[in-house]
């Protein structure tokens, strides 16, 4: 396509309607044409009355059209003149194309602008492009050149995937959904053969099926999304049997990563069984992470025990998650063998502080390779042994001791849903142990974890306004005062406490979550849906205004939830945080104050007045 005139000096009327018409439009061709009139309009600098755009740099440019959709630099941006049209077609721009959450984008958009640069389109994301219909992938058949391809969210049916991905010679990395009516046996040849070069392929299954992973030969990373239904739409009972002969059981020699996470159902542990059934089979050599996430129970069967036998004897793992009936009472951690592992999973399960230290860390040897840990739910973790412990007995300072010096280059921690109470002993406090992660990005505690030992556990303090935790009678609490300003808030508690010094030594954390250990949200995605009604233990109740305040030291802090603390009184330190927090993206809030009164809400939208970068609240 020959590159758009230049406007010239005199045609003023050609110049409006070959860019301003466009500009009014949409916002970012107004703005290029505004800079393109003054590129060719002869202004001195002193005439103009300031710097122009198109005098920048190209890099600086490019830096900046970065920041523009793929589809407004292609469809308008570049008509605007004649250097913008040359910057929009650089490679760095054209290479990857995003389209999710791109609510703009029709039908005839995807089309020109496949039409235009689908040669230079090496990366496509249409993941979640639900308004689209699925004629629209057609267009995809110009991206000659494309590797990477994501189209998990689209419906599409066998024969136009089959079309689709026989002209995608060069694919490598492929993620689709398989819907009911899916049949493999529409697949040409064209296409198998495009498939055995894929070596990473994310599939979600809404039936069951293997999908297309028979015809994948060269796998090398498989992520599994179990969406499957226990019943029809017309009502009937689903079954989770497939035929075993299709699953290509050689094909999965190449296999370096192997992840499913199952919804709610029984016929997703049906499928997920016969797919780790072939892994059983024939372990592959070069696996060097396995994780499952299952909700709920799911049980070990005789296949997944050979499966697991199989690994404990002829791989070395980098990563592992397992549900936790399969780790609970068994010796597998004792069999198991690593190779600098970066990242361990135990949520839900019995293990305890002894097995901890003894079967994972290996009686504290060094793992500095280990960046992610998951503890949630692991009630005896921090416990030398798991019988006849109470919520309410300490923990053994030792064993978290001896997990952060093990493991000191963590950066993603989970303590959650658990009673985690600290001794007396100065010094080996929950917070004042997890200062030392100086590297840590993401951490979740319980509420009961972050409360100063000195603090009377026997009676909580009581507010003036205090009202019985019931769901009786509304009684009148009257709109709070609170202080305005973090120092004010700082004066009321002392900033020497440990949850302040903890908040003090981990100024990059990137997320954090404080939540009781006995709350559950009241609408799970993937965990059983039980409510848990048990009121916060003795010593959560004492976590309120002072320490939410403490949370504003995270300068970079992008992600918060809290949830379950009973002793916010007027929400205070939720300023603070606004004030402070200027990153912050996400803010989930849940069950704060006394049940029934939400007594924070005036100190909440002056928060929100802070907040410029908040994009989800809850």
């Amino acid at each position: 396509m020959a590159a758009p005139e230049e406007p010239c000096g005199g045609a003023e009327r050609g110049r409006e309607a070959a860019g301003l018409s466009r500009a009014r439009r949409d916002p970012a061709a107004a703005a290029m044409s505004r800079c393109a009139e003054d590129l060719v309009s002869g202004e001195s600098e002193e005439e103009s009355n300031g710097i122009n755009l198109m005098e920048f740099s190209d890099e600086i440019l490019l830096h900046i059209l970065s920041y523009v959709p793929c589809t407004d630099l292609v469809l308008n941006v570049r008509k605007t003149c004649r250097k913008l049209a040359t910057l929009c077609l650089d490679k760095s721009l054209t290479h990857t194309v995003l389209l999710q959450k791109d609510y703009k984008v029709n039908k005839d958009k995807v089309k020109q602008l496949m039409r235009d640069i689908g040669k230079e389109i090496y990366q496509l994301n249409m993941a979640g492009c639900y308004w689209l219909p699925s004629s629209t992938t057609d267009h995809v058949t110009r991206c000659k050149n494309l590797v990477k391809l994501n189209l998990s969210g689209c419906r599409i049916t066998s024969l136009r995937l089959s079309k689709m991905l026989s002209t995608l010679q060069h694919l490598r990395s492929l993620a689709i959904d398989v819907n009911p009516g899916f049949d493999a046996s529409q697949l040409s040849s064209e296409c198998k053969a495009t498939l055995s070069r894929v070596s990473e392929l994310k599939q979600t299954l809404y039936t069951p099926s293997y999908g297309v992973v028979p015809c994948c030969t060269s796998l090398e990373k498989l992520l599994l999304y179990f969406e499957i239904l226990d019943r029809s739409r017309e009502g009937f009972m689903l079954s989770g049997q497939l035929m075993v002969g299709e699953s290509n059981v050689p094909h999965y020699q190449n296999l370096r990563v192997f992840y499913a996470r199952l919804a709610p159902g029984y016929v997703n542990q049906e499928v997920v069984r016969l797919y780790l059934a072939v892994l059983s089979d024939r372990t592959p050599e070069n696996l060097h992470a396995f994780l499952i996430s299952a909700p709920g129970s799911f049980a070990e069967t005789g296949a997944t025990k050979n499966l697991l036998d199989s690994m404990a004897r002829n791989v070395r793992l980098d990563a592992l998650q397992l549900p936790k009936a399969w780790l609970n009472g068994s010796g597998l951690l004792q069999h198991l063998k690593f190779n600098n592992p970066f990242y361990f999973s135990f949520s839900r399960c019995t293990l305890s502080g002894g097995h901890l230290i003894q079967r994972v860390i290996n009686g504290g040897k060094d793992l500095k390779s280990l960046t992610s840990l998951n503890l949630s739910g692991c009630v005896h973790c921090l416990a030398p042994e798991s019988l006849f412990r109470r919520a309410e007995d300490d923990i053994d300072s030792s064993i978290l001791e001896s997990l952060v010096v093990s493991c000191c280059n963590l950066r993603h921690l989970n303590l959650s849903a658990a009673h985690h109470h600290s001794s007396e002993s100065i010094g080996n406090h929950l917070c004042q142990l997890l200062s030392r992660l100086k590297h840590l990005l993401s951490l979740a505690l319980p509420v009961c974890s972050i409360t100063d030992v000195a603090v009377s556990v026997e009676k909580p303090p009581t507010q003036p306004n205090a009202v019985p935790q019931t769901f009786g009678k509304k009684t009148r609490v009257g709109v709070q005062t609170y202080p305005r300003t973090f120092t004010d808030q700082a004066c009321q508690k002392l900033e020497s406490s440990v949850f302040w010094m903890l908040m003090r030594s981990l100024r990059c954390l990137e997320t954090l979550e404080i939540i009781g250990s006995s709350f559950s949200s009241a609408m799970p995605r993937n965990e059983p849906a039980i409510r848990n009604s048990l009121p916060p233990c003795v010593r959560a109740q004492s976590v309120g205004d002072s320490e939410v305040a403490a949370i504003s030291q995270l300068t970079y802090l992008q992600s918060l939830t809290l949830a379950q603390l009973p002793n916010i009184v007027t929400g205070s330190g939720l300023v603070s945080i606004g004030l402070q927090c200027q990153h912050l993206r996400t803010l989930s809030l849940a069950n704060l104050g006394m049940m029934g009164k939400m007594v924070y809400m005036s100190a909440l939208m002056d928060m929100l007045k802070h907040c410029k970068c908040l994009r989800d609240l809850r």
